[in-house]
């Protein structure tokens, strides 16, 4: 099948001159079978056709309780802090530990994710006093992290994640329900 000339691109020709809003297709509309799709029932099928992330089951985070938020954010630190030990040894470090020796691209993952704990904290309803103290920890955290080696060390013995979270905790017993 040969193209015709108005089909081929071309720099020379100002393309502009033909508007691009409310131009109609050239052709019939064919499904993935070959079947031509009618143009009624075209639009039709999309009429009601919407993506609602808080209320549906697409959302694995919707419907979760304050209790399962705060032990998602208790598992989530004990892995980015805690998780493993060094062998021989009594020290615990997690995937923050790890991450962080890729240099600096590796520190800003790390402190992405620790930034993402303290807006789940926002979210919890945290005040600002709370998430300030979390952000100041994610900042001393992340700027002490981006030393090559003596970064990696604090990293690990710091343990900002976990901090974070107990402080979420303390404020949330002390809070009524």
């Amino acid at each position: 099948m040969a193209m015709s000339s108005d089909d081929i691109f071309s720099p020379n020709r100002a393309r502009s001159r033909r508007p691009f809003r409310g131009a109609q297709p050239r052709g019939p509309v064919i499904d993935q079978e070959g079947r031509e799709i009618p143009e009624p029932t075209l639009h039709a099928q999309f009429q009601s056709f919407r993506l609602d992330f808080r209320t549906s089951s697409a959302n694995p985070f919707a419907s979760l309780t304050r209790e399962q938020r705060l032990a998602r954010l208790e598992a989530l630190a004990k892995l980015l802090d805690v998780a493993f030990i060094l062998p021989g040894t009594n020290i615990r470090y997690g995937i923050d530990g790890l991450i962080g020796l890729i240099p600096v691209v590796g520190d800003l993952i790390t402190t992405a994710i620790s930034l993402w704990l303290v807006r789940e904290a926002r979210a919890l309803g945290a005040p600002w006093h709370v998430t300030a103290r979390m952000l100041a920890n994610v900042a001393l955290d992340g700027a002490v992290g981006m030393v090559p080696l003596a970064g990696d060390a604090f990293d690990v013995m710091f343990r900002a994640n976990v901090r974070n979270v107990r402080l979420l905790k303390r404020w949330m017993d002390k809070e009524p329900r």
